[in-house]
């Protein structure tokens, strides 16, 4: 009879997750952490779609999605030179996007260049 146990390091949660970390390209990385920072600054903006319990717009809380945008806006820029143009020219667009949303979403926009991100991607309009 053969022995088919594992292991000790092989069963262990933390061992399995660095190997699965180790084997994730910094640029699928690096996306995946833009991508969330889009998708929760996008909700914050107001932007989530409309549900059975009411709109989207509930969920706006636009201090919330500066912090949110700026946070995309510095990875984004700095990490740029690093992830290619490919997927740089992808993640600016969606970050433009946010930062329109917000100065829409805003009673009283910022002035250029004053917006969430702007002092790393520049006055957006």
């Amino acid at each position: 009879m053969t022995d088919t146990a594992l292991p000790d390091d092989a069963a262990d949660p933390t061992t399995q997750a660095v190997r699965d970390i180790a084997d994730v390209a910094a640029v699928e990385v690096i996306t995946a952490a833009a991508v969330h920072l889009m998708s929760a600054a996008a909700v914050k903006c107001g932007l989530a779609e409309d549900d059975a319990d009411g709109p989207g717009s509930r969920h706006r809380d636009l201090d919330e999605a500066r912090k949110l945008i700026t946070a995309l806006a510095a990875l984004v820029t700095t990490s740029a030179p690093d992830i290619g143009s490919q997927h740089a020219r992808s993640l600016r667009d969606g970050l433009r996007s946010l930062q329109l949303a917000f100065r829409e979403a805003s009673a009283f926009p910022d002035a250029p260049g004053e917006g969430p991100g702007e002092k790393f991607t520049g006055p957006v309009s």
